[in-house]
């Protein structure tokens, strides 16, 4: 032990891991890790509350005060966070079949620069048999923002039927303001790390897509998909969850007036004859 971080030997830190393994790994005292480690029935659970809710309370607060200078920042939901409807399952989680009927149940928010492909995401998943049977559950990380094709922005996106993200977006005539975050349409591409409860870790591609903006004939069906690196195995066949891009635009301040300037209006005032 140095300085509290254990030392891992080069074929260890080589090794992939699983989730029960990384936390096991990783020092005691910290909430989160002795409850999963107490009782991992209840994974699911424990996931959403301490890592996919503060990842998306953070990505949707601190972000965009980051990303108010530079319109290449995106924020961006897979199936989570106001995108959900309690009254329509079709909604959230977003799902994804293979050819022979398994599926992949995912749900997650995150950040990404288009210029520097920097991107920082995370979520959850289940991995189920085409008969339902939960085979796999875990959380999935982002690891690099492979490209981004946008469609176009949709400022009247969060007006339909959609909760309102942050600040009012309208002006005095009920049109979209030039500031603050706007809906945009298109396609993402992730590479990420999928790590279960139990078994070794896998890398995936993730293919995020946004059916808002001037929106491709081959991608009018807004989901997800994924493919696996290492045996091939696809996932293309959307069956729900919605998607949305968030465009991080500059803020528009009022100008500054210099004292002349605040005096101007007296200075222009007519003169009266004595």
């Amino acid at each position: 032990m140095c300085g509290g971080k254990a030392k891992l030997s080069a074929q260890q830190a080589a090794e992939p891991l699983s989730l029960t393994e990384f936390l096991h790994r990783l020092p005691r005292g910290t909430l989160a890790v002795e409850k999963v480690m107490l009782n991992q029935n209840i994974f699911s659970t424990l996931i959403v509350r301490w890592v996919a809710v503060p990842s998306l309370a953070m990505f949707l607060s601190a972000v965009p005060a980051r990303a108010q200078n530079n319109p290449s920042n995106y924020t961006f939901l897979v199936a989570s966070g106001f995108l959900c409807d309690p009254g329509d399952s079709a909604t959230c989680p977003a799902v994804v079949k293979s050819a022979n009927g398994d599926f992949y149940q995912m749900s997650g928010a995150g950040t990404f620069n288009t210029q520097s492909k920097s991107v920082t995401a995370t979520g959850t998943y289940t991995y189920e048999s085409s008969s339902g049977t939960v085979l796999e559950t875990g959380v999935w990380i982002a690891s690099e923002l492979m490209r981004f094709d946008s469609y176009g922005i949709a400022p009247g996106a969060l007006l339909n039927g959609r909760r309102a993200f942050g600040s009012s977006q309208l002006g005095p005539k009920g049109l979209p303001m030039s500031s603050g975050p706007m809906p945009t349409g298109g396609l993402a591409v992730f590479r990420i790390r999928l790590l279960p409860m139990s078994g070794t870790s896998k890398t995936a591609v993730l293919q995020a897509n946004c059916a808002l903006g001037k929106v491709p004939a081959e991608r009018e069906i807004e989901g997800i998909r994924l493919s696996f690196e290492r045996n091939g195995t696809a996932f293309a066949q959307e069956a729900g969850g919605r998607v949305m891009f968030l465009m991080m635009r500059p803020e528009v301040s009022a100008p500054v007036k210099t004292p002349q300037q605040e005096a101007a209006p007296d200075s222009a005032e007519p003169q009266t004859n004595r």
